[in-house]
């Protein structure tokens, strides 16, 4: 029996809703994870890198002036479409000009002074009739920073324990910061039963040391970008916000091999005290600040001079990062990239890369402690530097873009130079 004429059309109009649900889903991802803005350089057009997506540039006639040339302007809007039919979103284009930088892949020493003192952790205090929390009860908490006492600013433990001391058990005002909010509170020193010293009950921590790989400078201006994500406190896994520092010389002299369950690491030693840069900013993205005079000839820091790709024109497939891992200079090695994110929730997390050089398999296991920063080169362009190992798989790891680095190194500079101003 052949169906009827009615079920042809219940048939139909299911299929088509079937139909219009997929594709309704498929825009929604496709307007989720595609960014709302883009950069293209001066006298190129945005071109998406997907069989899905494309791009409607603007008609002359609904968005320009007639006669005009989209290349030529410094900013633009189009539609991203997709399978070049069903409009997904209009997104932001912004025309910039070409910018090279100076590939590193050098291996540099961080030391860091905080903003402030961050609070790693909390502790009892044997009082003379009791166990007490000083800290828990004035409603202090790990990753909070301590920017005053009493009025007064703190940045060393130091100035912490003294006027913890000073204070003779009298309550101090202490000022802080959890998660940018500024707050205030009151915390009522211990005098403690074992040495008789007035203690807060807290574990505080100004500076940190440690060793990265720089990325990129620009040869122009000597302003640097390092490390690819930000630098955080080991205990509390918060950024440590920046008060000073610098980089400094590093011989790399061991690697600790990375193994499924156990990140490896480079090992080596600060080779002078004499700093070959000044930090300016400790961020989501990374390390940026300004290479001293004459650090690029006395470091050998004289690099190719590249192009940095926009984020839309990675592609997955064969690339070569560029790394340190003994004495010696940099060295190329390849890797793929399997993966792409264009979402914005994960700043340093745009991309999942994979070692294949066996000589780097054998050196190091893959990505060790130590590389990040290390520059990811592909079809001559500088596309991202590689940021974190995946702790099960050392062979693989993240990366980011280096249109983010580069546009946070331009941000610190210029915020550097109006404060100068």
């Amino acid at each position: 029996m052949r169906p009827s004429g009615k079920k042809y059309g219940k048939y139909a109009v299911l299929a088509l809703t079937v139909t219009t649900g997929l594709l309704l889903s498929m825009v929604s991802v496709a307007r989720y994870f595609t960014p709302d803005e883009y950069h293209v350089t001066r006298g190129s057009q945005l071109q998406w890198n997907s069989q899905l997506i494309s791009l409607k540039e603007p008609s002359v006639e609904d968005e320009l002036p007639a006669g005009t040339d989209t290349s030529s302007n410094e900013s633009y809007r189009a539609e991203l479409m997709l399978f070049h039919t069903f409009p997904v979103k209009t997104v932001h284009v912004n025309v910039v000009e070409e910018q090279d930088v100076a590939l590193c892949g050098t291996p540099f020493g961080i030391k860091m002074f905080t903003n402030g003192v961050m609070i790693v952790g909390v502790a009892e205090i044997q009082g003379e009739n009791e166990t007490v929390n000083p800290g828990t009860i004035a409603g202090l908490q790990a990753g909070d920073i301590i920017t005053s006492l009493n009025g007064h600013p703190v940045n060393r433990n130091e100035e912490i324990a003294q006027t913890i001391e000073k204070s003779a058990g009298q309550p101090v005002k202490i000022a802080f910061l959890r998660e940018q909010e500024s707050m205030e509170t009151t915390l009522v020193p211990v005098r403690s039963k074992v040495d008789g010293t007035y203690k807060a009950g807290l574990w505080v921590r100004d500076s940190t040391a440690g060793i990265g790989t720089l990325t990129f400078y620009d040869p122009t201006t000597q302003e640097f970008a390092g490390l690819g994500h930000g630098i955080c406190d080991t205990d509390t896994t918060e950024l440590m916000p920046l008060r000073n520092g610098e980089i400094v010389p590093v011989t790399i002299n061991g690697v600790v091999k990375g193994q499924k369950g156990a990140p490896g690491e480079l090992r080596g030693y600060f080779n002078t005290d004499i700093p070959m840069g000044t930090l300016h900013a400790n961020l989501d993205q990374g390390v940026y600040g300004q290479l001293k005079d004459n650090a690029v000839e006395e470091q050998k820091l004289t690099g190719e001079i590249v192009q940095v790709a926009m984020k839309q024109e990675v592609q997955t497939g064969p690339v070569q990062i560029l790394t340190t891992v003994d004495g010696g200079e940099p060295q190329y090695y390849d890797a793929v990239i399997e993966k792409i994110s264009y979402h914005d929730t994960e700043s340093s997390k745009n991309m999942v890369l994979r070692i294949t050089d066996s000589d780097l398999l054998n050196a190091t296991g893959g990505i060790v402690q130590g590389m990040s920063g290390s520059p990811i080169v592909q079809d001559g362009k500088l596309v991202g530097a590689v940021t974190h190992v995946f702790v099960n798989d050392p062979t693989r790891g993240y990366g980011i873009f280096a249109e983010n680095m580069l546009g946070t190194c331009q941000s610190v500079s210029a915020e550097v130079e109006m404060q100068a101003a």
